[in-house]
């Protein structure tokens, strides 16, 4: 529908088919025909004739210095916001660098660049198999993931010295997270080292972006995910149930390691004290013997009969206190042409030594001795 149509539309509320604002919508020129762009400027140049003293020209010529000094005042004054940094240029040539706040610069001789210096970015690896999939020192593959956060560091090195400074952070950290993890085995990957990982890749990273003078800060560098890839993950899972089989058998073994060895060293113990309390009493009756032959030797001198009857007595005495004694009655029983005296020494070994009294007249045998 036409916006002249009277009919209906908006236009046509109201009376006389009056809009919301007090008035219709113009009608078109007879025929449909556009509005002469030349008599419209003609009329405009006039009105401004009317309006500025001094002739038209004069205040043509004011009017349009006036648009131009505001034209170059606001292209001159900029605003830098507070995470970001203004970095002036002269004819396209570095000249300075402005934080945050109001400035002036020359327009359009000194042109203006806002850097987000305060923004931390973030850079995701791992989303392809092409990016995940890394070969470990140990040559097991490990599928990866990790985040990179960077900032702008040197606003003038990230604007002139890198064409792409984005692409370059990635392939930068990519590549030493590649480095990284061929030279690390893929166990201490998943587990203790990620840590050491996470830092060493930060420096690697970081040290390559330095000679390149990207201008660039790595804030931190996250390992989200170090496993193995999906295609082995069983196998990998039944590894790891052996690997902890085996560190259990390990510990019990050196468990019971740690009780022998505990045993071990207390009979150790035991037997050395033992030895040496043996040793300690030889050593007391030797003293103790050579102490004694020491005093039977003075009373030999003193007295060599006396004391070499008593010594011979004395060793009588210990040797026949130990042997057996038979004695026979002759008047009563006779002498028997055989007697087993073989049997009755054994007796008497067994038992205890007995001795009989008999009445005179006796035959004693003492020894296997008639």
């Amino acid at each position: 529908m036409a916006w002249n149509n009277q009919s209906g539309g908006p236009w046509s509320q109201g009376p006389n088919n009056q809009g919301p604002w007090g008035q219709g919508p113009r009608q078109q020129r007879p025929g449909g025909t556009p509005p002469d762009l030349e008599d419209i400027i003609r009329k405009g140049q006039d009105k401004l004739k009317d309006v500025l003293p001094g002739g038209g020209g004069r205040g043509m010529w004011l009017l349009i210095l006036l648009a131009l000094g505001v034209i170059w005042g606001l292209n001159s004054f900029y605003r830098v916001q507070p995470d970001e940094a203004g970095v002036v240029l002269r004819f396209g040539e570095y000249a300075r660098t402005t934080g945050p706040g109001l400035h002036f610069a020359v327009w359009p001789i000194e042109t203006v660049e806002k850097v987000p210096v305060g923004r931390e970015n973030q850079l995701s690896f791992g989303n392809t198999d092409e990016e995940s999939l890394m070969l470990a020192g140990d040559q097991n593959i490990v599928d990866i993931k990790f985040t990179v956060l960077w900032r702008i560091r040197d606003p003038e090195d990230f604007l002139f010295d890198v064409n792409t400074p984005e692409l370059l952070t990635r392939l930068v950290a990519e590549s030493a997270m590649r480095e990284v993890v061929g030279r690390t085995p893929a166990e201490e990957i998943r587990t203790r080292g990620r840590l050491k990982v996470q830092e060493e890749v930060k420096a690697l990273t970081q040290a390559t972006l330095d000679r390149y003078k990207a201008g660039i800060q790595i804030t931190s560098v996250q390992l989200e995910k170090a496993d193995p890839p999906a295609q082995v993950i069983d196998a990998f899972e039944e590894v790891q149930r052996a690997e902890q089989n085996l560190n259990k058998f390990i510990r019990e073994a050196e468990r019971y390691r740690n009780r022998v060895l505990g045993e071990a060293r207390g009979r150790s113990a035991q037997i050395i004290e033992q030895a040496k309390a043996y040793k300690a009493k030889v050593v007391a009756e030797a003293k103790g013997e050579a102490e004694r032959f020491t005093q039977v030797l003075q009373q030999y001198r003193k007295a060599p009969d006396v004391t070499r009857k008593r010594l011979y007595i004395e060793t009588m005495e210990k040797v026949l206190g130990k042997s057996g004694k038979i004695v026979l009655d002759t008047e009563k029983t006779g002498v028997l042409p055989y007697l087993p005296l073989d049997r009755l020494q054994q007796q008497s070994a067994t038992a205890a030594p007995r001795a009989r009294v008999m009445t005179p007249n006796t035959t004693t045998t003492t020894g296997g001795t008639q």
